[in-house]
């Protein structure tokens, strides 16, 4: 699907479920972001990206029951970038929010099983180079793209819940090394997180 077909499918459900009071819900805890094996080829060299843990935090609005909008924000994550044959080259930091529109299969039971799809911006800075490109000025661009989600939210009380999610991102940043682009990182990580969530 398209990302213009995408955000304009969001309007129009938000569009649909706006006779429904809302409510709002702040989530944090743990999120980690694990990079797929194989992340493309730098320089003509495969790639690795390694994985990060982060404090992640959600915001949210309950349009009904069934259907919310969710932002994902974090800590900035640090990955660390392995170069085949010469070992660490660099690392990067980056920052990676996420809007889904999620849909609640039991909204009103103890255990709610929900899914999500949505859009990703990832913003990535303070880039460095390391082991035999050190001193090397590296640079990787920032990435758009969607998202995709599953979990569990679990009731603890009338206000309180925990959720258990894991999402794919499809994240692919150019890589540039003293200017020249140098390759594609294709990163699409899975993120897994762990959370407690208030709803007001």
């Amino acid at each position: 699907m398209k990302k213009s077909t995408f955000t304009a499918l969001i309007i129009a459900v938000l569009a649909s479920q706006s006779a429904f009071a809302s409510d709002w819900f702040v989530r944090g805890g743990i999120t980690s972001v694990n990079p797929k094996s194989g992340n493309g080829t730098l320089a003509a060299l495969d790639a690795d990206v390694g994985s990060n843990t982060q404090l992640g935090i959600t915001f949210g609005r309950q349009f009904s029951p069934n259907v919310a909008l969710e932002l994902v924000a974090s800590t900035p994550f640090t990955h660390e970038v392995s170069l085949n044959g010469l070992g660490k080259v660099g690392e990067f930091k980056h920052l990676p929010p996420t809007l889904s529109l999620q849909y609640y299969f039991n909204p009103e039971g103890k255990v709610s099983p929900f899914i999500g799809a949505g859009l990703n911006y990832t913003l990535t800075f303070s880039e460095k180079s390391k082991g035999a490109i050190a001193g090397n000025k590296l640079s990787v661009a920032n990435s758009f793209g969607l998202a995709a989600q599953a979990g569990l939210r679990f009731a603890v009380s009338e206000d309180w819940d925990m959720v258990v999610d894991a999402r794919w991102m499809d994240i692919d940043a150019d890589v540039s090394l003293n200017g020249p682009r140098i390759g594609t990182a294709n990163v699409d990580p899975m993120v897994y997180s762990l959370m407690w969530g208030k709803r007001f």
